[in-house]
């Protein structure tokens, strides 16, 4: 099979570009990538990841982040399309996974009710490459039965309203995505819930990358965790018992970390 008989002419791949680290992207994806004619890329795709996009292939940035103008989902499913629909081969890089917080589905949507086919090629989510990081579980027996992943990336002017009494539950872990801005409200809205103030948080920065770092400390103390975090760095939370992990046994595996 030539590289390019992946993806049919006038076909659309949603390709999940992992945390950030190329090496992390998955056989597939690495293929795809290869594959295309015209790649569209968020704005949380890795360098090294469009670093492997072949010379003469089209390269649309397509990205959105937290506090900055930026192309409107709507234009970006029309890009799409009219890429398709003139029998591009299309992938739409997305960061992570692209059906965890990708907006996959409104994409999806647009491109079925024009007879355009889609595939998905999934990828390595920020929480599971934090987690692998901090020589931590997410689910850990006896402490964590379950993972709840959540985001607090919300529209200008709207506010947080997460089920906090289901979040605040023990027992298990919780990720939230984009939550960097909102930081202190979500630590008193989980306590004010019934969440201990002594829960173990990780705070993981640029995951995957050269820069990456990863926070540690108590739930109580989250707002001052971010005060070193850069408003253009992408942060995930990672909150609860099982993310305290073994702090010498991460350090072994991982390198740097920072208690607080």
């Amino acid at each position: 099979m030539q590289p390019n008989d992946l993806i049919a002419p006038g076909e659309v791949w949603l390709v999940g570009a992992g945390p950030g680290d190329p090496d992390l992207l998955t056989r597939k994806a690495e293929k795809l990538i290869g594959a295309a004619d015209i790649v569209f890329y968020d704005a949380l795709v890795g360098p090294g990841v469009l670093d492997m996009i072949a010379e003469g292939v089209e390269r649309v940035s397509v990205g959105k982040r937290s506090g900055r103008h930026s192309k409107a989902q709507d234009s970006i499913n029309d890009l799409l399309l009219a890429a398709a629909k003139v029998g591009k081969r299309v992938v739409r890089l997305k960061g992570g996974d692209p059906s965890i917080f990708g907006r996959s589905a409104e994409e999806m949507a647009h491109l079925a009710s024009e007879g355009v086919r889609f595939r998905i090629c999934p990828g390595i989510t920020t929480a599971s490459a934090a987690a692998a990081s901090g020589g931590a579980s997410l689910t850990l027996r006896g402490v964590a039965r379950g993972l709840t992943l959540a985001t607090a990336h919300l529209k200008a002017g709207e506010p947080l309203t997460l089920d906090w009494e289901a979040l605040a539950r023990p027992g298990g872990t919780l990720g939230i995505y984009m939550g960097r801005a909102a930081a202190g409200e979500i630590a008193r809205s989980l306590i004010a819930a019934g969440r201990d103030p002594e829960t173990p948080v990780m705070v993981a920065v640029n995951v995957s990358l050269p820069g990456e770092r990863l926070i540690r400390g108590k739930l109580s103390a989250l707002a001052f965790l971010m005060q070193t975090i850069s408003d253009e760095d992408p942060t995930l939370l990672l909150i609860g018992e099982a993310v305290a992990g073994t702090p010498a046994l991460a350090d072994v595996a991982m390198g740097a970390m920072i208690e607080a």
